[in-house]
């Protein structure tokens, strides 16, 4: 009977300690759920991304499965070789504030796409980020990577030159082509992180661009074009040595000054040297060609004194006059950044 009792009276123990395991394993399972709905979705793999780049943790960012672009993505995007990773790093993000994600649509079996929305640069903008499910972390956790890189390839055209700004970081288009590549435009494709602004210029001792600035919200290739144009200074630096020409066009003492854009015929027999000088220097105004920079046809005035003697009656005479002329002429900077000037 004592052996019946005590075995009666250990059923409620059993029975307690089933019902506290039953709801240990459901909370345990509710907080797996919860933590794969939340921290190990696709959402929260997106979140970890954007977060990261709020931070300007680039090395976090960069070390997420699928950031870096296949060789695939970038034969696609007609790309290909070591793409410059000059952009990526932390200097170049843009403050990124109020994350929210706003959609999580399974597209297909394991495969997701994630759109989220923030504050950057003032403005509201919205990005889509493609991901697939990599498995599990301890067998119950989902791990995710981008099935489509969040970078950006910034393909940059620099019209009528090779320098430019990017969000205060001077580069060189030429920096990653072949010496023999280079032309009057040129162009070069650099990684970059999405989503962030970008701020684009032109400021060289001889070129000028004004600033734009570019909110880059896609993976993959963005196209963006930089007009670089002559400024003051060029135009100055022109001048200079389009007066200094003409100052010694006019020590040749002749009528005719050799290679020189003025001159004149006179009948009559001259008597001594003739004296040139420069009343009025063409002024220099360059804009951008096919090939080079270049100044239209523009009108300047050279003065001459030279005493002559009539062929009809043997009078002399001073010719002292104006003598109108015009110029035009293109330039090329060369890779030391001298001037190519050439007259036409």
């Amino acid at each position: 009977m004592t052996k019946r009792r005590s075995r009666a009276s250990q059923v409620p123990a059993i029975l307690a300690v089933v019902v506290l395991a039953a709801l240990l394993v459901g909370a345990l399972m509710a907080a797996i759920g919860s933590l794969n709905r939340d921290v190990y979705s696709a959402g929260g793999f997106v979140r970890q991304y954007l977060d990261a780049l709020a931070r300007k943790d680039t090395a976090t960012a960069l070390a997420l499965p699928g950031v870096m672009p296949t060789s695939a993505e970038l034969e696609a995007a007609r790309l290909s070789g070591e793409l410059p990773r000059t952009l990526l790093r932390p200097s170049m993000l843009r403050s990124l504030e109020d994350i929210r994600l706003t959609d999580d649509t399974e597209i297909s079996t394991g495969v997701h796409v994630v759109s989220s929305s923030f504050l950057i640069g003032g403005s509201r903008l919205s990005m889509k980020f493609t991901l697939e499910r990599a498995g599990t972390v301890a067998g119950v956790f989902d791990s995710w990577r981008f099935r489509e890189s969040p970078l950006a390839v910034l393909q940059v055209t620099v019209l009528h030159g090779a320098e430019f700004v990017v969000n205060k970081l001077a580069l060189d288009t030429r920096a990653h082509i072949a010496p023999d590549a280079t032309g009057f435009s040129n162009q070069a494709a650099y990684l970059a992180f999405a989503p962030s602004l970008y701020t684009l210029e032109v400021d060289t001792p001889l070129l000028s661009a004004a600033k734009s600035t570019v909110p880059v919200t896609t993976g993959g290739l963005t196209q963006l074009t930089v007009d670089a144009q002559p400024n003051e200074a060029f135009a100055k630096k022109v001048q200079a040595e389009l007066d200094n020409f003409l100052d010694q066009c006019t020590q040749q003492q002749v009528l005719l000054p050799s290679d020189c854009p003025f001159g004149i015929d006179i009948e009559d027999r001259v008597e001594g040297l003739p004296i040139w000088s420069i009343t009025e220097y063409p002024p220099v105004s360059l804009v951008a060609g096919e090939a080079s920079y270049d100044m239209p046809v523009t009108p300047g005035m050279a003065h001459i004194v030279v005493e002559v003697q009539s062929l009809f009656d043997g009078e002399m005479s001073t010719r002292d006059e104006d003598v109108p002329f015009s110029v035009s002429l293109s330039v090329s900077i060369e890779p030391d950044n001298s001037l190519n000037i050439r007259l036409h």
